[in-house]
């Protein structure tokens, strides 16, 4: 299957409300459109989540970023274009999402990913995807196809086949959260 077939065929399963495992810019993530709330329920139920445990979502731009997050600080833009790593950063006020998508005070973890699956995955459904990683909660993530539970597998409706052969696991980002008049904490 070449790459457009398979981004072809996950973004499809998005659009009718299913989940899919795929490649990420860090490991590999279970993902659905992120405006989807039943869709976003399906992988809170796989992955063993409570609710209140928010997840994050990627978006290929910073135009939709502006799209998820009600104001996106300064000091954002100034870490992201820093960034060397991939960069997740906990905004106040999420906005455009899923409401189960959003923890209990409204805020969102977003990542604009330069990933080339999972960004282009968000530029032909033109919407953020949820990811969060591939496993069962309390489990460790797996950071290769190959180390990825089989009922993590069997429980999405498609499975990406672009990077399963890879051998080094990609570190998981850096997470940041800007809190009122810009205060910037490090989570991870």
């Amino acid at each position: 299957m070449t790459f457009q077939e398979d981004i072809r065929e996950a973004v499809n399963v998005l659009k009718n409300g299913g989940i899919i495992l795929y490649p990420t810019d860090t490991v590999w993530g279970i993902g659905c459109d992120a405006t989807n709330p039943e869709a976003v329920a399906k992988i809170y139920a796989l992955k063993q989540r409570e609710e209140s445990k928010s997840m994050l979502v990627l978006v290929d731009s910073d135009g939709m970023l502006d799209r998820v997050v009600d104001d996106v600080p300064e000091v954002a833009w100034q870490l992201i274009d820093a960034a060397v790593n991939p960069l997740t950063i906990i905004y106040d006020k999420g906005k455009g999402v899923a409401p189960n998508l959003l923890a209990p005070d409204g805020s969102l973890g977003v990542r604009i990913t330069r990933e080339n699956y999972s960004s282009e995955l968000c530029r032909r459904l033109r919407r953020p995807i949820v990811s969060t990683s591939a496993n069962i909660s309390g489990e460790k993530a797996p950071g290769v196809f190959s180390r990825i539970a089989p009922e993590i597998i069997e429980g999405v409706d498609y499975v990406a086949t672009y990077r399963r052969d890879e051998k080094t696991a990609p570190a998981p980002s850096n997470i940041i959260k800007i809190g009122e008049g810009g205060l910037v904490k490090v989570i991870r």
